[in-house]
């Protein structure tokens, strides 16, 4: 908007703050990466943007340059969309792979149910339930009811995510079931 001189004044103002931001965004970034076992495309992909996105930006603010500054903001814009693309995608997979409505003849509430844990369970709690990562419980060792495991996918529970937006309750019931079935 050719104001130099509150663009000067402002990111003096925020130097300070910026530096402790961004410094604990890339390290709850690099912990999150490192926490997961596997890393996808996407990811990849959010992760070149966002490195991208960083020296784009103190450059252009630097040296004044309007151009860079935006490049750098549409390549935030990006990753932030290619997170929310890959949020939405599990669904389209599990209705595809399986019959998922209950009411038809051949519906098979495990299969429903490994199904849908596979596409959103499988990165914390692993294939048999005892990957534990980032601090999700093992399910082998699980001593809840179904109605106890419904109430947490439903709601969420410390650093599990609700999923009562996400699956509707017959998935939420058939991921339970099949919840409890590994236990040991």
């Amino acid at each position: 908007m050719n104001r130099l001189e509150a663009l000067s004044r402002f990111t003096k103002l925020l130097r300070i703050p910026e530096i402790v931001i961004s410094v604990l965004f890339l390290l709850t970034g690099g912990v999150m990466l490192w926490q997961l076992p596997q890393v996808h495309l996407y990811t990849w992909i959010k992760i070149v943007a966002v490195i991208a996105a960083i020296p784009l930006a103190v450059i252009g603010f630097k040296r004044k340059q309007k151009v860079l500054a935006i490049l750098s903001f549409a390549l935030l814009v990006i990753s932030y969309g290619l997170a929310e693309m890959s949020r939405n995608a599990p669904r389209q997979a599990i209705t595809a792979a399986i019959l998922a409505d209950p009411t038809q003849a051949g519906y098979d509430l495990q299969a429903h149910g490994k199904a849908i844990y596979q596409v959103y369970c499988t990165s914390c709690h692993g294939i048999d339930g005892a990957l534990g990562a980032v601090g999700a419980k093992n399910l082998a060792e699980s001593k809840l009811n179904l109605e106890e495991v419904i109430h947490i996918i439903t709601n969420g529970k410390n650093a599990m995510p609700k999923y009562k937006k996400t699956l509707a309750e017959q998935e939420i019931r058939a991921v339970a079931a099949y919840a409890l079935q590994l236990r040991k």
